[in-house]
């Protein structure tokens, strides 16, 4: 009986949980894409949500506008680019006199790395930009001293679906003013990204 139970048919791993769930998803819809052909940069349009220290809450509405001249090849992977245009609303508590918003434009050129020569569905990327508040970022723990800053960031993503239409990207960011002025604390944000390529 010991030796029936040993070799007896187990089941496979799963992962359980709603991560679990998400992750499984996600290898599962990029397992037919990683081998199909080179992923076309074709526009998008997204919805972006993130959060910093400060009880600071960023909702993005923006766009991403690809390079078609610019393609190049790095490690056996394919590396493009993008413009992102960007309007960020954000929200956080607020010194008494102050208001608890503000409204930032942005724009930033993106390099995007692709493995297996751009057909892998995952990527990694960064870039550096500038965005301009409509009112100083103000809050009981930091103040930033210009409306005016620069929003660099690193992120990882997949894309998925029959056409690679849709895209989810995991993001961290920091915006501060790089030192032109003081005080200048800056922030970094975690931001979650869902795009729809056209």
């Amino acid at each position: 009986m010991p030796l029936q139970r040993a070799f007896a048919p187990r089941r496979p791993l799963a992962l359980t949980g709603l991560g679990g769930a998400a992750i499984s998803t996600l290898l599962l819809a990029a397992q037919p894409a990683l081998a199909q052909t080179p992923v076309a940069d074709t526009p998008s349009v997204y919805l972006q949500a993130g959060r910093a220290r400060g009880d600071t809450d960023a909702l993005t509405l923006g766009a991403t506008l690809p390079w078609r001249s610019f393609q190049r090849e790095l490690w056996g992977s394919a590396v493009t680019g993008h413009w992102d245009l960007y309007v960020s609303r954000w929200s956080y508590d607020a010194v008494p006199g102050r208001s608890g918003h503000s409204t930032l434009l942005g724009v930033t050129p993106v390099l995007r790395l692709t493995p297996d020569q751009g057909r892998s569905a995952f990527f990694v990327e960064g870039g550096i930009g500038a965005t301009y508040a409509d009112k100083r970022y103000v809050t009981p723990d930091r103040e930033f001293s210009t409306r005016f800053n620069f929003a660099s960031h690193l992120g990882a993503g997949v894309r998925l679906g029959a056409q690679r239409q849709h895209e989810l990207l995991l993001r961290v960011q920091h915006v501060s003013n790089a030192g032109i002025k003081h005080p200048n604390p800056g922030n970094n944000f975690v931001q979650l990204r869902y795009a729809l390529h056209f």
